[in-house]
């Protein structure tokens, strides 16, 4: 009787998770892909970003709540992921710039050029012009100053416009 409870009260938390995965898992995905530079490692991310969320029960106030919080949790994914031990014993920057053309999701030049670009300033850029977000709310979720934030922007900027230099 009791097993049958809990399995009508787990139903809503799981209906709740589920509509999350459909309205945010692009937005993940894309994120993490921006800073993991590989399709199996933002997989990987995305899975356990919305593991945590059901782990952690968190009850959003809001949507702007719900989206803050996934981008926090998949920077942090991420940059678990890459710092890990076991990635920096096994995996080369050089192996990683040398994928195959399977691994890469490029659409355009300029997508290219970003995923050439430091992590922070790739999550910057990221976050401001593909997600929208201000440089306060970036700021926030990077666990920065919004002076930092506008400096990356302003580098990753340069960096992207001599990065394309040739292919305008």
């Amino acid at each position: 009787m009791e097993s049958k409870l809990t399995e009508v009260a787990a139903q809503p938390v799981a209906l709740e998770i589920e509509a999350l995965f459909h309205a945010y898992a692009d937005m993940v995905y894309r994120l993490a892909l921006v800073r993991t530079r590989s399709r199996s490692d933002a997989e990987d991310v995305l899975q356990d970003v919305f593991y945590r969320c059901i782990r952690s029960k968190t009850h959003f106030s809001d949507v702007e709540h719900q989206k803050a919080w996934l981008l926090k949790v998949t920077i942090n994914c991420s940059k678990n992921l890459v710092s890990s031990a076991f990635r920096r014993h096994t995996v080369s920057d050089e192996m990683l710039e040398n994928r195959t053309a399977d691994e890469k999701e490029s659409n355009s030049e300029v997508y290219d050029a970003v995923t050439k670009l430091p992590p922070k300033y790739r999550t910057a850029i990221h976050l401001h012009y593909y997600e929208g977000y201000a440089v306060s709310e970036i700021a926030s979720m990077m666990d920065t100053n919004e002076s930092t934030v506008k400096s990356w922007l302003f580098r990753a900027r340069g960096l992207l416009k001599e990065l394309l230099k040739g292919d305008l």
